[in-house]
C-alpha cells in the first residue's frame, strides 16, 4: 500500500529527538513533508562531537572510535585509520538482499535516524546530520535491500545501505531514476561527507529499520480498526443485526475501554438505521461475528494502542552504541536491541489478523444464501452468474496467509558475530510481517464493504440504511458500481483498499 511518491506537502516537522509522533513521521514518510532540527538540538548534537573529539585528543579507548566492531572490539585501531574504519565498516555491513525497501520506509528511516541522532548521545558531527536531513528534504531516496537484519545491534544492513549514499556510494532513486549514490547526491546539489571518527557507527547501530515499518505499519492499523468498524456496520445492515449487543449497559458490565468504543462508534454508524432489528423481532440471536464486534474488533484496538505506545517511546530514543552521556562518559549498551519492538511488532500481527479473520466470517455469511436468505453469492442472476463467489475465496486465502506470518517473529533468536551477539530480536521480520498482514487485512475489509454494499443494493435498501452508512455508500460507489453482471473485481479491491488510506471520504 503506497500512495504517490511524488506527493509532497508544504508542512515542515521540527525534530528535536524527543517528542516525533506516527502522525509527523506519517507526513514526512508518505506526504513528503520537510523536516528541521531545533535549535536545541543542534547544541546538543555540536555537545556529543566535542566530546568524542576530546576522547580522540586524550587517546581514550572506546569501542567502535578507536576499536574494531562485534567480536572484533578488542582490535585497537591506529588513529591514522580511524577515518578507514569509518568507511569500511558501511562497505562491510551493506550485505542486504532482496527486493528494495519502498520508498515511503526509506523516508521513514532516514527521519528516524536523524531524530535519533537529534537527542545528542551519538557523537555526529553537525554537516553529517545536515546531510541527512538533505536526503529527506530533497527526495533523495537511498535505495535499501529489504531482507538481512536480525534486529539486535541495531539494523546494520538497512542502514549501512542508507549511510552508504552519505559518503557518495550505493544507490539512490532519485526523480524516479535509481542511480549512483554520488550521482544521486549532484543531482540534488548536495555533496557528500568523509565520515570521521564514530560517525559511521553512529548512522547505523539503531532500530530505525524495523520502527519505520514498524510505525508505518501501526499508522495503517488505526485506520484498518475504523474501517473495519465499519465494515462491521454495514454488513449488521446488509444482515438485519440485531443492534442491542451495542448496548452501553450490556457492554459496561465488562468495562474494557476498547469494547466500549467499538460499541459506541457502532451506535453511532446505525442511528437512524431502518434496517437493524432488535432481539426477538427476527431472531434472538445473531452469530458471534455480528454479535461479538465489540469484543473481538475492542481486543484488536486493545493491542493495537499498546503497540502505539512502545512506537512513541521508540521514535523518541537513542538506540546506538556507544553512546555519549552528558557527563562526558562514552558508555557501551544494549540500547540497539530490538526486542521491545519485535514484541509489539508481534502484537500487531495478532490484531490486524483478527479484524481481517472476522471480517472473513461475516462476508461468508452475506454470500452464502443459507445463512443469509439472500440471493446466492449476491448474484443478480445466481447460477447463470457466480457473483461474488470468489471474493470470499480470495479473503479466506489472505486470512490464511495471514494465519502463516502472525507467527511470531520475537521468539526466534540465531547468533552473529562469533557468538558476541549471541542473542537476536528479529525484530525487522516481525515488522515486515506485520504490514503485509495489515494490508492484507485491508483488503479483507475492502471486499467485505463490497459485499456489504452489494446486498444492500440486491434488497434495494440504499433509502433505509443510517445516514452515516448512506454517506459510505455513496463514497464506495465512486469506485464500485453495482454487480449487475459478472465482472472482475480484483483492480477493486485494490482500489478500496488503497482508498482506505489516501482518503477520509468513507469517515
Amino acid at each position: 500500500m503506497r500512495i504517490d511518491q511524488q506527493m509532497t506537502t508544504t508542512q515542515q516537522v521540527t525534530l528535536n529527538g524527543e517528542s516525533l509522533t506516527l502522525e509527523e513521521l506519517w507526513l514526512l514518510a508518505q506526504a513528503g513533508a520537510q523536516c528541521q532540527l531545533s535549535p536545541f538540538a543542534w547544541e546538543k548534537v555540536a555537545d556529543s562531537r566535542h566530546i568524542i573529539e576530546q576522547v580522540l585528543a586524550t587517546g581514550g579507548r572506546v569501542y567502535g572510535v578507536t576499536t574494531g566492531f562485534g567480536k572484533l572490539s578488542d582490535v585497537p585501531i591506529e588513529t591514522g585509520d580511524i577515518r578507514k574504519l569509518q568507511s569500511n565498516l558501511l562497505r562491510s555491513h551493506a550485505m542486504g538482499v532482496g527486493q528494495p525497501l519502498p520508498v515511503e520506509v526509506v523516508r521513514a528511516m532516514l527521519v528516524l535516524r536523524a531524530n535519533a541522532l537529534a537527542k545528542g548521545y551519538s557523537g555526529i558531527r553537525p554537516e553529517t546530520l545536515s546531510l541527512l536531513l538533505e536526503l529527506v528534504n530533497r527526495h533523495v531516496h537511498p535505495v535499501i535491500p529489504e531482507k538481512g537484519s536480525l534486529g539486535a545491534s541495531g539494523d546494520l544492513a538497512p542502514l549501512a545501505h542508507m549511510a552508504l549514499v552519505l559518503v557518495g556510494e550505493g544507490q539512490a532513486d532519485y526523480q524516479g531514476v535509481r542511480m549512483a549514490g554520488d550521482r544521486a547526491l549532484a543531482a540534488a546539489g548536495l555533496q557528500p561527507v568523509t565520515l570521521e571518527a564514530k560517525e559511521g557507527l553512529a548512522l547505523i547501530n539503531g532500530t530505525q529499520a524495523m520502527t519505520a515499518v514498524g510505525g508505518l505499519a501501526t499508522y495503517e492499523a488505526l485506520r484498518l480498526g475504523l474501517v473495519a468498524d465499519a465494515a462491521a456496520s454495514l454488513t449488521m445492515e446488509a444482515l438485519s443485526g440485531i443492534i442491542d449487543v451495542f448496548d452501553p449497559e450490556l457492554l459496561a458490565t465488562r468495562p474494557y475501554p476498547e469494547q466500549l468504543q467499538v460499541g459506541e462508534r457502532m451506535r453511532q454508524n446505525l442511528a437512524g438505521s431502518r434496517r437493524v432489528t432488535h432481539q426477538g423481532e427476527v431472531r434472538v440471536q445473531d452469530a458471534y461475528s455480528l454479535r461479538c464486534v465489540p469484543q473481538v474488533h475492542g481486543a484488536s484496538w486493545q493491542a493495537v494502542r499498546d503497540v502505539v505506545k512502545c512506537l512513541q517511546v521508540e521514535l523518541n530514543s537513542a538506540t546506538d552504541n556507544p553512546l555519549v552521556l552528558a557527563d562526558g562518559r562514552v558508555l557501551s549498551g544494549g540500547q540497539f536491541h530490538g526486542e521491545p519492538v519485535a514484541m509489539a511488532m508481534d502484537h500487531l500481527k495478532v490484531a490486524a489478523a483478527e479484524w481481517a479473520s472476522i471480517s472473513e466470517r461475516r462476508v461468508e455469511r452475506l454470500v452464502n444464501p443459507q445463512l443469509s436468505g439472500l440471493p446466492a453469492f449476491l448474484a443478480n442472476h445466481p447460477g447463470l452468474e457466480s457473483g461474488l463467489m470468489i471474493v470470499q475465496y480470495v479473503a479466506a486465502a489472505l486470512v490464511s496467509e495471514n494465519k502463516v506470518l502472525a507467527h511470531p517473529a520475537s521468539v526466534d533468536s540465531i547468533p552473529s558475530s562469533a557468538n558476541q551477539e549471541d542473542h537476536v530480536s528479529m525484530g525487522t521480520i516481525g515488522a515486515r510481517q506485520a504490514r503485509e498482514i495489515v494490508h492484507n487485512a485491508l483488503r479483507v475489509v475492502a471486499i467485505e464493504w463490497i459485499a456489504a454494499a452489494q446486498a444492500i443494493w440486491l434488497q434495494k435498501a440504499e433509502n433505509d440504511v443510517s445516514p452515516i452508512t448512506r454517506r459510505r455508500l455513496q463514497w464506495l460507489r465512486q469506485m464500485v458500481p453495482p454487480v449487475e453482471r459478472d465482472m472482475s473485481l480484483g483492480d477493486k479491491i485494490e482500489q478500496v483498499a488503497h482508498a482506505f488510506l489516501e482518503s477520509d471520504g468513507w469517515q
